[in-house]
């Protein structure tokens, strides 16, 4: 990606600490950051730890360099501006269109995507208030993201937890690479995601698995949710992924246990992405303690009988199909091919798509360094209306948004969006 102008903004609250990890990591990615604090931030993080971390000098107010204007040439020449953390009092400062420091001046010029992270105890995030003027922001076409859940200030827990910065870089990048805003279009919309790779059994030791990540069902998840959706995540191996923020999530290991757990939310969904790398096949046994190996070099190996897991994709089709999912509006599959003597990927992906019964597939060639365990992707998106579109390579967020994009589309053409 070209290097482009990101002003961050800083907040007075408690993760203000947070935002040196999120400055470093788009500098790191190779862009001109510029930090603009208020005065409140600067008594949690000093101005020398910004001006380090981003090679910018930091200033608070308007009357620094006046001659380049700053209070306006800043937010003019912006790609994008974030604001992480956005207290409760800066949201209000902005929905109020004040000006009376350089970063809420900096607000009323930019013509960019403005991102606002907001972070605060959850008693101030569900304030009437609050909720007004995140309603605004959103209408206005910023985009104000779904806190996380947890640890506050103090001993206290809940919504109100500044995303982890690997999240608001990642959303970042993804505003840079659409090139518009996140819109805020799948409010009251419960989606079902499942994302990684199963692990079936063989002892305890061992098991058959695949070399999904989970990352792609990760970011389908992250994007649904900031697009206001209710998100119930499954996840398998993951390898150690970072929760999405907004996001209930269930972690399984098995097929089995994710037929399970997609058999019990799957009802109350709108939507079901099955992104999850889920075994073809299983051990018909698990031993129950470790299979040891021969002393004896001449013994044979030890046979391991397989059988079928349940295609929990067209499980759940023919579930909505037979009226036992009747809030199911769409259902999105995953998969993954090689070309072979018979066809190429597209021919195979074709055929997948038959038999499921979705209303959209998403094809993924894969091979070394494509597909799994990598940051990006590319692939195609067949629909049941017949279309194929190519999803043009980039990170595995913008593909995730890209196929939101389409899910939205179905959601609003069958009549109940």
């Amino acid at each position: 990606m070209d290097r482009k102008r990101i002003i961050v903004g800083v907040a007075g609250g408690i993760a203000a600490y947070k935002a040196c990890t999120l400055v470093r990591q788009l500098t790191e990615a190779g862009h001109d950051v510029r930090v603009l604090p208020t005065e409140s931030a600067l008594r949690f993080v000093g101005a020398a730890t910004f001006e380090a971390l981003s090679g910018h000098p930091v200033h608070t107010g308007v009357w620094d360099d006046v001659h380049e204007v700053p209070h306006v040439r800043i937010g003019q020449e912006a790609d994008l501006v974030v604001v992480a953390p956005a207290t409760a009092d800066l949201l209000a400062r902005a929905v109020a269109g004040r000006a009376d420091d350089l970063l809420t001046a900096t607000l009323l010029t930019a013509r960019c995507p403005v991102m606002f992270a907001p972070a605060m105890h959850t008693e101030m995030w569900f304030h009437p208030a609050t909720v007004d003027n995140v309603a605004t922001l959103r209408r206005r076409g910023a985009v104000v993201l779904e806190p996380a859940s947890g640890r506050l200030t103090g001993a206290d827990s809940g919504a109100g937890r500044l995303p982890e910065a690997e999240e608001i870089s990642t959303l970042a990048q993804l505003l840079l690479e659409r090139g518009d805003a996140l819109p805020y279009d799948l409010a009251g919309v419960k989606a079902l995601v499942t994302a990684g790779g199963t692990r079936e059994p063989i002892d305890p030791v061992r098991f058959i698995g695949n070399r999904s990540s989970g990352k792609q069902g990760y970011a389908m998840a992250r994007v649904l949710a900031q697009r206001g959706a209710e998100v119930t995540l499954i996840a398998g191996n993951t390898a150690g992924l970072v929760d999405p923020a907004g996001v209930d999530v269930v972690h399984i290991g098995s097929a089995a246990q994710l037929r399970d757990a997609v058999s019990k939310h799957a009802p109350e969904a709108h939507v079901l992405v099955m992104a999850a790398a889920v075994a073809d096949f299983r051990p018909v046994h698990a031993a129950t303690s470790k299979i040891k190996k021969s002393s004896d070099p001449g013994e044979d190996a030890p046979t391991i009988d397989l059988t079928r897991t349940d295609d929990i994709l067209a499980g759940s089709v023919r579930a909505r199909n037979d009226g036992q999912l009747p809030n199911m509006r769409a259902i999105v599959g995953f998969a993954a091919e090689t070309g072979d003597a018979n066809g190429d990927v597209l021919f195979h992906a074709r055929a997948k798509f038959r038999r499921k019964g979705c209303e959209l597939l998403v094809v993924n060639a894969v091979g070394e360094n494509r597909a799994f365990e990598v940051d990006n992707n590319d692939g195609w998106l067949l629909a049941a209306d017949g279309s194929e579109t190519a999803l043009e390579h980039g990170s595995k967020t913008l593909m995730a948004s890209r196929i939101v994009d389409a899910i939205v589309a179905l959601l609003h053409n069958d009549g109940n969006g």
